[in-house]
């Protein structure tokens, strides 16, 4: 696969699976994709009072799992999280339809406290292996995004 193929599997994919590290434990957790491109790298969020935002101030090195189960692909993306503070995007994620689930809490506190503890995270610059069944024994191949 390249790039903008792999890129259109995790758009089409939206919910994932996010490893970080809790001192020597990893952990994993689904997370809910954003939106994801060559440009922007895949870009999902959290809150401040969540473990992972913890374990991500913590160590940034993560790695997020895709699954097209439909097709039988898997995508594994390894990387450092970078945080993003801009307004206009939390703004925009919170708005976006899919993100109805952030109404309560964001009408419930400031802009202030809406913009500290609404962390947005990009993933750029990943490194992606690509996994089916028909190459489950050949050798991993890590492709640059």
């Amino acid at each position: 696969m390249n790039k903008e193929e792999i890129y259109k599997v995790i758009t089409e994919n939206p919910v994932f699976w996010l490893a970080t590290a809790d001192g020597d434990q990893p952990r994993c957790r689904a997370m809910f994709l954003y939106k994801a491109d060559e440009h922007n790298g895949i870009i999902f969020h959290t809150g401040e009072n969540k473990d992972v935002f913890k374990q991500i101030s913590k160590n940034n090195n993560v790695e997020a799992c895709f699954n097209d189960f439909k097709k039988g692909i898997q995508i594994r993306v390894s990387g450092k999280l970078e945080e993003i503070e801009d307004s206009k995007l939390k703004d925009e994620i919170n708005a976006h339809p899919t993100r109805q689930f952030l109404k309560a809490w964001r009408d419930s506190v400031s802009d202030t406290e809406f913009y500290s503890k609404f962390k947005v995270y990009s993933l750029k610059n990943g490194k992606a292996l690509v996994w089916t069944m028909e190459t489950n024994f050949a050798p991993k191949t890590e492709i640059q995004l």
